[in-house]
């Protein structure tokens, strides 16, 4: 398995280093550093419009500046690729771990469970608050199940620390208490 990440990562870097030299390619014949009449112009443009021209349209649609394509290609592949690297990572490391919990009876499996409960309602309240500070929230599509799973226990903490203002301290209250439960949870079976 670490073969294939491997190679993944290499795919990443490889793609990223195309991209990169699309947009050098594209730059240089734009800014005519290169002119764009002689053949090498020529070939710097045909080469590297197979990857500028769909981020310039996807650019001028929301109402950007096309010049910025190159810049904007770059900087999506080196995001795209370190998220599908992560999240790879991630995946790898969490079958890895629930594979080994789930063979090992059932201390393993308990703490795994209680851990992976803890983390999911961790990222639900981070995505929650965070959505919040962009005007994101409860009739969103994808915030519909962050609501879900934090509002059994952000909903009575506001209760009896309502907001400030727009100061809201129970997402951070809420975390405490998840904390502590798990950490209760972690020592009621020893593991």
């Amino acid at each position: 398995m670490q073969s294939a990440l491997d190679f993944i990562r290499y795919a990443v870097f490889v793609v990223f280093m195309v991209a990169l030299i699309a947009a050098v390619a594209s730059w240089l014949v734009r800014t005519r550093r290169v002119s764009p009449f002689s053949q090498l112009g020529r070939s710097l443009k045909t080469a590297s419009d197979q990857l500028i021209n769909p981020v310039e349209r996807r650019l001028v649609r929301g109402g950007g500046n096309p010049v910025h394509a190159g810049t904007w290609l770059v900087v999506g592949v080196a995001i795209a690729g370190v998220l599908l690297i992560f999240g790879l990572d991630w995946a790898t490391s969490f079958f890895e771990q629930a594979y080994w919990s789930f063979t090992h009876g059932f201390k393993p499996l308990y703490r795994f469970l209680v851990d992976f409960t803890y983390k999911v309602l961790m990222f639900a309240l981070l995505a929650r608050v965070i959505g919040s500070w962009f005007g994101i929230f409860r009739y969103a599509r994808w915030m519909r199940v962050v609501y879900f799973l934090t509002d059994w226990i952000v909903n009575p903490i506001r209760k009896f620390l309502p907001p400030v203002g727009a100061l809201d301290v129970s997402p951070i209250v809420a975390w405490l208490a998840l904390y502590l439960v798990m950490k209760f949870l972690l020592t009621v079976v020893p593991v």
